[in-house]
Order: C-alpha cells, then sequence, then structure tokens
C-alpha cells in the first residue's frame, strides 16, 4: 500500500514544540496549502492541514521557522482517534511529516508571485541554446540507421 503525501505551504502561526514523557520532541503545526483554483470571485482558496513532526527534525523545525514560513513536506496521512473530556469520541486526520525543506531564505518574507516564477520558467525555455529556432543540417552518413 501507498500512503505519501507532499505539500507546499506556510506555516499559520509558530510550530508548537513539545516533549513526550520519554522525553521525545514532537512538533504541531497547520499549514495553509493554497489550491490551484480560485473561487467564483476569483479569490484563492486554501487547505489548513494538521501536520506533527517527530525527533530531532521536530526541534530543528520550531527552531528555524515561525509564522509565514514557506516549508515543503513529505510524509503518510494518519488517522487517530480518542474520547474527549465529555466522553465523545474524536477522530483526527494529519500528515506526519518525515523530512521537510525551507523553501526560502531567511530573509524573503514573501514568495515571488506565481505568476512571475512561471514567467521565469517560460523565459528560461525561450534562451535554452537548443531552442534557436534555426534549421538544423545532419549529413545521412551521421544518422544511426
Amino acid at each position: 500500500m501507498i500512503n505519501n503525501v507532499v505539500l507546499t505551504g506556510r506555516l499559520t502561526k509558530d510550530a508548537e514544540l513539545r516533549y513526550t514523557t520519554g522525553g521525545r520532541a514532537v512538533s504541531s503545526f497547520t499549514l495553509a496549502v493554497n489550491r490551484k483554483f480560485t473561487d467564483s470571485k476569483g479569490n484563492s482558496e486554501a487547505d489548513f492541514i494538521n501536520v506533527i513532526v517527530w525527533g530531532k527534525q521536530a526541534e530543528a523545525l520550531s527552531k528555524h521557522t515561525h509564522k509565514g514560513s514557506l516549508i515543503g513536506i513529505t510524509g503518510r496521512i494518519q488517522t487517530r482517534n480518542y474520547e474527549n473530556q465529555q466522553g465523545q469520541r474524536v477522530y483526527v486526520t494529519e500528515v506526519v511529516a518525515e523530512s521537510f525543506t525551507f523553501l526560502e531564505s531567511k530573509r524573503e518574507k514573501a514568495p515571488l508571485p506565481e505568476d512571475d516564477f512561471l514567467g521565469r520558467v517560460e523565459q528560461a525555455q525561450q534562451n535554452q541554446i537548443f531552442h534557436q529556432g534555426e534549421p538544423i543540417d545532419i549529413p545521412d552518413d551521421d544518422l544511426p540507421f
């Protein structure tokens, strides 16, 4: 079975670092992940996904990120349940991050707009050495067939 999740988004608040009774670090946070489409008014929508990270990675993430930090994570979906103080069964779905990547430097405050990024990719593709629009003359004896 495959249970693999890849997300890119921004922390909605500072990650919360805690330690289990056994001394293992665990960090939890919510990641805002923009959807690729907009609503009828042209506004972008986002999903707010609960994420947990364990061990040394939890400590590193909590130390080097803050509200608004742009990160990428890979992990798996986990479901669990517990009984709350009112005696009701509560079901939780979250992502357990197995690795993460910082996607901006400390100096960057906001990402480049997506349109600007796509424009730079298109420009780079147009500037490739093999895309000059000139015909290529290949002699027949150079062909392998």
